[in-house]
């Protein structure tokens, strides 16, 4: 796992980086997650993002379970490089595990986050 664009890479404490997945089409942001330095590499390679779960402590292929898999288009970092940009493109049209086409389907509104998305698919429905 040893590369120089790896290397490049300015991995935090636990080493991971912050992941953006945007979609290619829209350029609308779809969600954050983070990547480790496998996880990187594995969606350099297959062409499909690969994130590393903190909460399952494994690499998680995104739509392993639901199908709703990210295809790559382009990996670029920011200046400082220490966050990772996806552009991809959603399989399914549903990137959150909400059943929603992105995971930042709430907004402040008055004080108050309201929803302002619609679930697409019930995640029962996705995650049988």
């Amino acid at each position: 796992m040893t590369g120089t664009w790896l290397d490049a890479i300015k991995w935090n404490a636990e080493g991971l980086v912050p992941a953006i997945a945007q979609e290619a089409a829209t350029g609308r942001v779809l969600m954050q997650a983070w990547m480790n330095r496998e996880a990187l590499a594995a969606t350099a390679e297959r062409g499909e993002a690969v994130y590393w779960s903190r909460s399952r402590a494994r690499l998680w292929h995104k739509g392993e379970q639901s199908g709703h898999v990210q295809k790559v288009r382009e990996i670029r970092t920011d200046c400082d490089q220490d966050v990772v940009l996806l552009s991809v493109e959603q399989v399914g049209n549903i990137a959150c595990h909400t059943g929603r086409h992105a995971c930042f389907y709430r907004r402040l509104e008055d004080g108050r986050w309201r929803e302002v998305e619609p679930v697409l698919k019930p995640p029962g429905e996705i995650y049988a």
